[in-house]
Order: structure tokens, then C-alpha cells, then sequence
């Protein structure tokens, strides 16, 4: 989908102080140009479905199995009630992330309804067309460009939970890739930490709210 180039400012913490990352020795490797996609994908009106544990775990599930047949690398991901980001890197000359979007809802609504799972209310567009009220219709995609970049949506995709209000920080929030990335050494456990002092979204997350599509 078409975006805008945005300015980007670094990120600093509540006293303007910036938020530094560990040296990354292996975090090059996660950047293929033509190949690193950054997306977007939001429920039907918003719908807060994944506060279901159930939900999360279906999620999981598909995914998994869409990699096996249409293979790609989740670099990065966070998933809120509403709507997930992720970071994908495709296979040498393969840009097809469409199909295997299309695959990973699909597999997902049908089993989601399958096992009772509910849809919000659908357009008689929806309607005539075959299409279930799970999803929203599009998705919001950023093409990466550089390594510099990339640490930019990685910073984005771990802080949304505390943009969103969610939780006070990165580390609070059990569903992303944070952890594995402490793991991996490209963070530190307090990375963007506000547990004792009242925080703001910082200004470089918000200048980030067009390559998100939020």
C-alpha cells in the first residue's frame, strides 16, 4: 500500500535522554533489500479479538503452518487486541506477501468461525462478495529500505504496547518478540523502561504513525 516518508527523530526517554540498544552483531543479517517488509493488519472495526487466549493461539497456529508451505522469517511481531505489526523477510526474489496474507487470514477466519468463534457485523458489499467480519479488508505495508530503518520499526513494533496504553513497558507486554530480541542481544531487558515515573508516547513513535498506518 502507498505511503509518505516520514522525518524520524531518535528515540529518548521521559528526560530526553536517548534510548541506546546493545551493538548487534547479527542484526545486519535481518535486513535483505527488496525482501524486509513491515506490516499492519487490524480486525474488523477494530474488534478486540485478541484478547482472547484462544484467538492468540489460533493465530500462532496458522502462521506457523503458512510458513511451511509459503516460507518467510518473522524478524519481529506484537500482537494488541486490535490489530498486530510485524516484521517479515521473504525469500531471495520473492515479494509475494500478499498470498501469503491472504492465506493467513483465511485459514485463520475459517477456523476461528469453525470453532464458534464470532464475526462482527458485515456490509452487504461483505456479504455479496463472500467475505466474513473478521478482518479488515486491506492491510498497511512498508517496503524496508536499510538496516537503519529497520531498527527504526523494530523500536516501533516493541513500544506499541506502551504507545497504546497497554502497559508502562516494552517488557510488560507478553505477546512480542521483545524478549527473544533481549535474548538475541539487539536490547537491553530496560530498554525504553518507565517503571517507577509517569511516561509519554515519545515524539519519534508518533512520527512513525504513517509508515505504521496508525
Amino acid at each position: 500500500m502507498p505511503h509518505r516518508r516520514v522525518g524520524f527523530i531518535p528515540p529518548v526517554n521521559i528526560f530526553g535522554i536517548p534510548i541506546r540498544r546493545r551493538s548487534m552483531p547479527q542484526y545486519e543479517r535481518s535486513f535483505q533489500p527488496g525482501g524486509t517488509f513491515f506490516f499492519t493488519v487490524v480486525t474488523n472495526f477494530r474488534k478486540p479479538l485478541f484478547k482472547s487466549p484462544a484467538a492468540r493461539r489460533l493465530l500462532g497456529d496458522v502462521l506457523r503452518s503458512v510458513k511451511v508451505v509459503k516460507p518467510f522469517e518473522n524478524i519481529a511481531m506484537v500482537l494488541l487486541p486490535d490489530h498486530l505489526h510485524c516484521l517479515w523477510q521473504l525469500p531471495e526474489n520473492d515479494s509475494d506477501y500478499s498470498m501469503r496474507w491472504k492465506m493467513i487470514k483465511g485459514r485463520f477466519t475459517k477456523a476461528w468461525l469453525a470453532g464458534g468463534g464470532k464475526e462482527t457485523g458485515r456490509s452487504h458489499v461483505r456479504i455479496r462478495r463472500a467475505e466474513r467480519g473478521v478482518w479488515q479488508r486491506r492491510f498497511w505495508e512498508h517496503t524496508v529500505r536499510d538496516e537503519e530503518e529497520l531498527g527504526r520499526i523494530l523500536d516501533y513494533i516493541h513500544y506499541n504496547p506502551v504507545k497504546h496504553g497497554h502497559v508502562r513497558c516494552p517488557h510488560d507486554w507478553p505477546f512480542s518478540s521483545f524478549v527473544e530480541c533481549v535474548q538475541k542481544g539487539w536490547y537491553q531487558e530496560d530498554w525504553a523502561c518507565c517503571c517507577d515515573r509517569q511516561a509519554e508516547v515519545p515524539t519519534w513513535c508518533v512520527d512513525m504513525k504513517e509508515i505504521a498506518g496508525e
